[in-house]
């Protein structure tokens, strides 16, 4: 028994007629006959009555029509179902995240995507960079906001989707908060607060590089993983912190944040979408496309983050 056995037998069990049926299936009548003839021999009981005033369903081919029905639209619904998953309208987007891109960005694009394609099903996990990196390399994420620059292994890309620039994260009542502006070289005798170290780079790397090329030894009071656990730590009164400065506008009010007026023009960071260069799904290629399109709608992509000070 096969689909085109089950669409003949729908198609008679409709129309009460073989001639009828016949007509909608576009072939010819005796065929038709022969064909359910056939499956009712496969299946061992009559479904239809044939008399000379037309056909009737038996019970058994009432009770078959009703799962033939159902097989049928199962079966579209299947090949929907295919076709959609083939051209990443549904399935499943596993989406690994850094803490800090939790306010503002990661919403926008994850709600974006939502509207567009409703049938896929996101799986969000926070983790740290180098986390991430070897996730999506792994296969077990299918893509990730990582903050970069950061080490990566040959088979991930990286689609850059904010870039910024780092400022200095001070308590709101620290001497130096009346400025409007810092130079690196004021790190120099405060306790700092650093990133720890990771084999990802990441933002360890860059501040350490930073650090060095404006030749300031901060001594580092304490360490932290996520941009927030810094913020954190410098609103404890711990010490201050280089922080990206798009962290300003979701901060507690207990923290400052101030332009570096030394910083160099390419000490430039970001944000951007970590995912598989050779294998990467239809799914995350569609959300990589919605964040582009995003970006392009709002500009948001190429200009390093402003800093405005009270």
């Amino acid at each position: 028994m096969d689909l085109r056995q089950l669409r003949q037998f729908v198609a008679v069990a409709e129309t009460l007629s073989f001639r009828r049926a016949a007509e909608r299936l576009c072939m010819a009548q005796p065929p038709l006959s022969v064909a359910i003839r056939k499956l009712e021999v496969e299946i061992g009981v009559a479904l239809f009555d044939r008399a000379s005033r037309g056909v009737r369903l038996t019970a058994a081919g009432h009770a078959a029509y009703e799962v033939a029905g159902k097989c049928l639209r199962n079966a579209e619904e299947l090949a929907s179902a295919a076709r959609a998953a083939a051209n990443g309208e549904s399935g499943r987007l596993r989406i690994g995240f850094v803490g800090s891109v939790t306010f503002g960005l990661m919403p926008r694009f994850v709600r974006a995507f939502g509207e567009r394609y409703p049938n896929v099903k996101l799986e969000l996990s926070e983790a740290t960079n180098a986390e991430a990196v070897v996730a999506v390399d792994g296969g077990t994420l299918d893509i990730a906001f990582v903050r970069v620059p950061t080490m990566r292994p040959p088979a991930v890309k990286f689609q850059h989707i904010e870039s910024d620039v780092f400022c200095i994260a001070l308590p709101a009542g620290h001497r130096l908060a009346g400025r409007k502006s810092l130079r690196l070289v004021d790190l120099a005798e405060e306790p700092f607060v650093g990133y720890a170290p990771s084999r990802a780079g990441g933002l360890h790397a860059a501040v350490t590089q930073l650090l060095q090329r404006a030749g300031v030894s901060p001594t580092v009071v304490q360490e932290g993983v996520q941009v927030q656990t810094l913020i954190g730590l410098v609103e404890s009164g711990l010490g201050l912190a280089l922080v990206p400065a798009v962290s300003a506008a979701h901060a507690p009010s207990g923290v400052a944040f101030r332009p570096i007026s030394d910083l160099p023009r390419d000490a430039v960071i970001g944000i951007a979408l970590a995912h598989h260069g050779t294998d990467e799904s239809v799914v995350a290629r569609r959300f990589r496309d919605v964040v582009a399109e995003e970006n392009r709608a709002t500009g948001s992509l190429g200009g390093a983050t402003s800093l405005t000070t009270p």
